[in-house]
C-alpha cells in the first residue's frame, strides 16, 4: 500500500472544517463584513440552532482531524520511501465493519437532535397572537386579524432617506410590530409570485407561495429592531424586500396597535397613501 498524491484534498477537507466550523463573533442585528457565526439567538428556537450548529462544528472538526492523523500516518509510513516494499492486504473484516458501524452511529447522533428541532419548528405552540406576511413584488404587506384587522405595507427605505444608524437594504418604513415574551404565530403568504419570510435571529425562514397559506412562529425574548429580507429569487427587485420585525413591551404594543386602528380608518383597510406607494414600486 503506497500513499497516492491526495495532499490537496485533506488540505482543503481541513480548510471547509476551519472555515465553516462558525467561530462565534459579536453579536449583529445585522450580517458585518468579515462576519463569522451566527447572528444572537433571540427566540427557543434559534438557541436550540445555535445548539445544534455548535455542536455539530465540535463533531465535523474531531472527524477532520481524525481524517488528517490517518492520512498523516499513511503519508508517513506508507509512501515508498519508507515502505519500498507495499503489503499485498486487501481485506481487514474488523476494520471494515468499523468504517461502516461508526459513520451510522454518527448520523444517528446527528438525526436526533435534527428531528427533536425540526419538531419544535413544525408543531406550533398555542399562540397568543396571529399575524399574516403577504409577500408582494417587491415589498411586504402584515395584517393583524386579532387586532382590529391593522395592515400595513413595508417598503424599503431608499439609500438617500435612510437616517444614521439605519443599515442599508436593511430597512423598511413600516416593521411587523410584535410584544415582547409572546408566542406570535406567523401566516404566511404571496400575491404574485413566490417569496420567503426570513428573520435569522428567530430562526424563521418559510416559503411563502401563492394561494397557499403556511405557517411559522416565534416568540422573542428581548425588544428591539430586527432584521431579514425575502429569502427566494422572486424578480429584479428581490434583493430589496427587507423585513424589519420591532419588538416591543406589551404597553408599547398595546398603544401602537391602537393609533394604527384609529389612523387606518373604522374600516380598518390598508392606508391609501401606502398603497399608492407600494404601487410606486
Amino acid at each position: 500500500m503506497r500513499f497516492s498524491n491526495g495532499f490537496g484534498l485533506f488540505v482543503a477537507a481541513l480548510a471547509i472544517g476551519l472555515i465553516g466550523g462558525g467561530f462565534v463573533s459579536a453579536a449583529h442585528a445585522t450580517p458585518v463584513d468579515g462576519g463569522i457565526g451566527l447572528q444572537e439567538a433571540v427566540t427557543p428556537v434559534m438557541h436550540d440552532l445555535t445548539a445544534l450548529h455548535n455542536w455539530l462544528v465540535i463533531a465535523i472538526t474531531a472527524i477532520v482531524a481524525f481524517v488528517l492523523l490517518l492520512l498523516i500516518i499513511v503519508m508517513v509510513r506508507f509512501n515508498s520511501r519508507a515502505n519500498p516494499t507495499p503489503s499485498k492486504t486487501t481485506h481487514n473484516t474488523l476494520l471494515e465493519v468499523a468504517w461502516t458501524v461508526l459513520p451510522v452511529m454518527i448520523l444517528v447522533a446527528i438525526a436526533i437532535p435534527s428531528f427533536r428541532l425540526l419538531y419544535k419548528e413544525i408543531v406550533i405552540p398555542e399562540a397568543e397572537m396571529t399575524v399574516k406576511a403577504i409577500g408582494y413584488q417587491w415589498y411586504w404587506g402584515y395584517e393583524y386579524p386579532d387586532h382590529g384587522d391593522i395592515s400595513l405595507i413595508s417598503n424599503m427605505v431608499e439609500d438617500a432617506d435612510l437616517e444614521p444608524g439605519q443599515p442599508r437594504l436593511f430597512t423598511a418604513d413600516e416593521a411587523l410590530v410584535v410584544p415582547v415574551d409572546t408566542t406570535v404565530r406567523v401566516i404566511v403568504t404571496a400575491a404574485d409570485v413566490i417569496h420567503a419570510f426570513a428573520v435569522p435571529q428567530f430562526g424563521v425562514k418559510i416559503d411563502a407561495v401563492p394561494g397557499r397559506l403556511n405557517e411559522t412562529w416565534f416568540r422573542a425574548e428581548k425588544t428591539g429592531m430586527y432584521y431579514g429580507q425575502c429569502s427566494e429569487l422572486c424578480g429584479t427587485r428581490h434583493a430589496f424586500m427587507p423585513i424589519n420585525v420591532k419588538v416591543v413591551t406589551m404597553e408599547e404594543f398595546q398603544a401602537w396597535s391602537e393609533q394604527q386602528q384609529a389612523s387606518a380608518g373604522s374600516d380598518g383597510k390598508v392606508k391609501l397613501a401606502q398603497a399608492a406607494a407600494a404601487e410606486a414600486h
